[in-house]
């Protein structure tokens, strides 16, 4: 018989299940109490709080409302471990106890529902828990972990972090890792070599008419019209400009004209995104939303032409192969070589996470682990999933009904990152 060899971080579960309770009554906190980009207060004084108790070296207010914590245990490799804290403006429908009733004003002054629709509610909490079991095992590994506890995933947290001195100010990483949570299986982790998320690209599109009397449309441009000109015209950019075989989303998320039935306002403005995963396909992209955009302006009459605002960008999230592959080795180990799929192309799903690892020339990864009840997806196996896409009524990230279930998402997530940062600690 042959002797089974333990994983790099069993000695670092130890205790896990009996810390789980508290953790999830620190998520179910989290998720009642979500914040938006860049508001994180409640949450980042949290775990500022909890890292000093875990005696952690703590600095906030890094980036904003970013909070990184230090812990050096001697000489070893650097490794960076980052959760991302905020919120999103979106009305909770989950029908929680602990679901969120919070409101909030956004950038743009308006009072907005917020939510912890995407699930960082519970990157916090797991990334808490791994800082928890890293302090408390401190004889059981070597080196110097740097917890970074993001603002504004996707709207500039990550480049607020860098450009507020994070490359000087903490030790230096030998390679930097995350996770996020998903509609898959609880349970499931999945990654890739290489590319792994698209890049993202956002734009605020202004359009400018002539308003006047609802009743009298002859004598005004109507800017409403325009926009659901460039609106449908943009939704053939993929489907005519972009090739079968190459992938490329683009939403637009938001249209905001006029204030009453009867009036046609002087202004539309549309907010859109676009998701990539090669420059070329992107650049295409880029080209055809301009010329539409300016095309459909002038078809109407409009008396000036458009405005195109870039919103926050960042590039594709790229694993770096070898150290993906060790990683995955790692997950397996520990979770079960059967819980770990590999994913056979990106997703289109975008993070900034990458900023970090690029900024410091090191290599990075990152995966997703599942948070959804396995008796939503009706006995199908990972393989039909991965064929037919997600059942209908199985909530996904950035849905009002999205919420991952704490048990055993929590205890997942925590071994993942424990893991994962066991293959240099341990």
């Amino acid at each position: 018989m042959t002797a089974t060899v333990p994983a790099p971080a069993t000695e670092l579960l130890a205790g896990l299940a009996g810390r789980v309770p508290g953790l999830r009554a620190l998520y179910e906190d989290l998720h009642a109490h979500p914040e938006l980009s860049f508001q994180e207060v409640r949450t980042a004084g949290i775990v500022a709080e909890q890292l000093r108790a875990q005696n952690w070296a703590v600095t906030e207010q890094v980036g904003g409302t970013g909070v990184v914590g230090v812990l050096t245990n001697g000489d070893g490799p650097v490794v960076l471990l980052r959760a991302d804290m905020d919120g999103l403006p979106v009305e909770e429908q989950t029908g929680l106890p602990y679901a969120s009733t919070v409101r909030a004003v956004d950038p743009d002054g308006n009072e907005v529902p917020v939510m912890h629709a995407c699930g960082h509610d519970m990157h916090v909490t797991c990334l808490l828990g791994a800082t928890a079991q890293l302090a408390a095992h401190r004889e059981h590994w070597r080196g110097t972990v740097v917890a970074v506890f993001q603002p504004a995933e996707e709207v500039g947290g990550a480049p607020a972090m860098i450009e507020d001195g994070f490359l000087d100010r903490f030790p230096r990483a030998e390679v930097c890792l995350a996770q996020h949570v998903m509609p898959v299986p609880v349970g499931i982790v999945v990654t890739r070599p290489g590319p792994i998320m698209s890049a993202s690209d956002s734009f605020r599109i202004r359009l400018f008419g002539r308003g006047g009397h609802g009743s009298v449309p002859e004598m005004t441009v109507d800017p409403i019209v325009m926009a659901a000109a460039v609106v449908m015209r943009l939704q053939t950019v993929v489907s005519r400009e972009v090739g079968g075989t190459e992938t490329a989303v683009l939403t637009v998320g938001a249209i905001h004209a006029g204030t009453k039935e009867n009036i046609i306002p002087d202004t539309a403005e549309l907010l859109i995104n676009i998701r990539s995963t090669a420059p070329a396909v992107r650049d295409r992209i880029l080209r055809a939303v301009e010329r539409i955009v300016h095309a459909e302006a002038a078809a109407s009459g409009a008396p000036q032409h458009p405005e195109i605002t870039a919103l926050p960008s960042f590039p594709v999230t790229f694993n770096d192969p070898g150290t993906t592959n060790s990683v995955i080795t790692a997950l397996g180990d520990t979770l079960g070589h059967q819980q770990v799929v590999v994913l056979p192309h990106p997703l289109t799903g975008s993070e900034d996470f990458g900023v970090f690892g690029t900024a410091l020339g090191v290599p990075s990864v990152m995966w997703h682990f599942g948070g959804t009840d396995h008796a939503l997806f009706h006995g199908l196996t990972l393989e039909d999933l991965a064929a037919n896409g997600l059942p209908a009524d199985v909530p996904t990230n950035h849905s009002a009904r999205y919420a991952p279930v704490p048990d055993p998402t929590i205890h997942t997530g925590v071994t993942a990152l424990l893991a994962a940062a066991a293959h240099w600690l341990c």
